[in-house]
């Protein structure tokens, strides 16, 4: 059976543009998993890290995979773009968060889903939005209510 599932990908290290396009191609190599569809980037300024602002984008896949399977996929992936974990928020070659994953709500030590951040971050939401404007996120609600509480951040759609 396939899931939906959306994935938030950001970069501020490199070309984060070309990284941007290259993960999501690749994330369409992972087992049994598709991309339907990719946002536009972004830039915004780091939230609670160091660095140049960061490009971010929101694919929405289709998957067999689980949310443990593609959490480790995830994690893979990053690293074969050399993503370092040196200290809480570095500066990233490439980070890619699992953000829904169907309706589903899950909480482990290592997962939790929907990602539990998300919905502080107008790189996560307007991305989102533009995939699916009408997409809820469980307990939360509409993501589109949550615009308003996010003007306060430095965001830009980055034209093509």
């Amino acid at each position: 059976m396939k899931h939906i599932a959306y994935i938030g990908l950001g970069a501020n290290l490199g070309n984060p543009q070309v990284t941007l396009r290259a993960a999501a191609l690749a994330l369409a190599a992972f087992p049994g998993t598709s991309v339907s569809a990719c946002s536009s980037h972004y830039r915004s300024a780091p939230i609670d890290a160091d660095g140049d602002d960061y490009v971010n984008a929101v694919v929405q896949l289709e998957t067999i995979l689980t949310p443990i399977e593609l959490l480790g996929a995830l994690q893979a992936l990053e690293q074969q773009f050399g993503r370092e974990r040196s200290y809480l928020n570095a500066p990233r070659t490439l980070d890619l968060d699992l953000l829904l994953y169907d309706e589903q709500i899950l909480n482990t030590v290592t997962l939790q889903i929907p990602h539990p951040r998300m919905s502080q971050r107008a790189f996560v939401i307007l991305p989102l939005l533009e995939l699916n404007d009408s997409i809820a996120i469980p307990n939360i609600g509409l993501a589109s209510t949550l615009v308003k509480t996010l003007q306060n951040q430095r965001i830009s759609k980055i034209t093509q």
